[in-house]
């Protein structure tokens, strides 16, 4: 048992440590990465309990709505608030009666782990769901423009920086432009945050790319395209099922972008 109530609040706190090397040892303190329960409730209803970073909580509460379904547009979602409690904080939204009603008849009880992939569904049958089909003609990503959101992404995640510990996902224009990024210890928490941020601001899914600098699986690409996101890029490789899922559902799919090398994986139509 901890003995100490988790953070509410900070994205990160200072915590004593002694820094070894071969000969020395030396006591200092170290920022590091906090991680915290967020309850997303719904007209009353916790409907799932995550671990993430306790920043940008409204941002990840809209993305998460969206990303899984259960709200088709931002429209349908109204009166996002963030409440702290010792053990960690709820965010209390309302949701759309139709919607609400269709959410409580396909509940998915989702436990704890950090931004969990598919954690919680009750069958295989759950773990997939119907898609919009990204629309091919409407992204094209410019020459070069892996590479310059690199470059800007790398000066873009303060808490990384500090911490060394989360993931981040940024939102690109065509030419690599980084117009949005959101950092979390979860890298499906970062993408959903994104997610609520390009919402709130009203912009589309479908004139830009998602930068991660993760790895792409299963769920951050149905995540995507569950909103209508055409590209992902990711640091790191792809799993096999995301690259099944981006093939049937229309998403470029690119991994291992580290500088002017990439490998596209799906739909390279897109990059031009």
């Amino acid at each position: 048992m901890l003995d100490h109530p988790y953070p509410a609040s900070g994205a990160h706190r200072s915590y004593g440590v002694e820094r070894r090397g071969t000969d020395s040892a030396i006591l200092g303190e170290d920022a590091v990465a906090e991680e915290a329960p967020v309850a997303l409730v719904y007209n009353g209803f916790s409907h799932a309990v995550m671990l993430a970073t306790p920043q940008d909580l409204e941002d990840f509460a809209l993305g998460f709505t969206l990303s899984e379904g259960i709200a088709a547009s931002a429209r349908e979602l109204h009166d996002i608030d963030v409440v702290e409690h010792a053990l960690g904080c709820e965010v209390r939204m309302a949701l759309a009666g139709e919607r609400f009603a269709a959410m409580r008849e396909r509940r998915r009880t989702l436990a704890g782990r950090t931004g969990c992939g598919l954690c919680g569904i009750e069958s295989l049958a759950q773990l997939q769901r119907p898609l919009p089909p990204a629309r091919l003609a409407d992204t094209a990503i410019q020459p070069g423009a892996l590479e310059r959101a690199q470059a800007e992404l790398a000066a873009l995640q303060p808490l990384f920086q500090l911490t060394g510990a989360v993931h981040a996902a940024a939102w690109c224009r065509r030419d690599g432009s980084v117009a949005l990024v959101r950092e979390d210890v979860g890298r499906h928490n970062a993408l959903d945050k994104l997610i609520g941020a390009i919402a709130t601001r009203g912009c589309g899914f479908d004139d830009g790319f998602v930068l991660m600098t993760s790895r792409a699986s299963y769920e951050i690409v149905q995540k995507a395209a569950t909103v209508g996101i055409a590209a992902i890029a990711a640091l790191s490789a792809p799993t096999g099922m995301a690259v099944r899922l981006a093939e049937a559902a229309g998403v470029t799919l690119v991994g291992f972008a580290r500088g002017h090398r990439h490998s596209v994986y799906t739909h390279p139509q897109r990059m031009h």
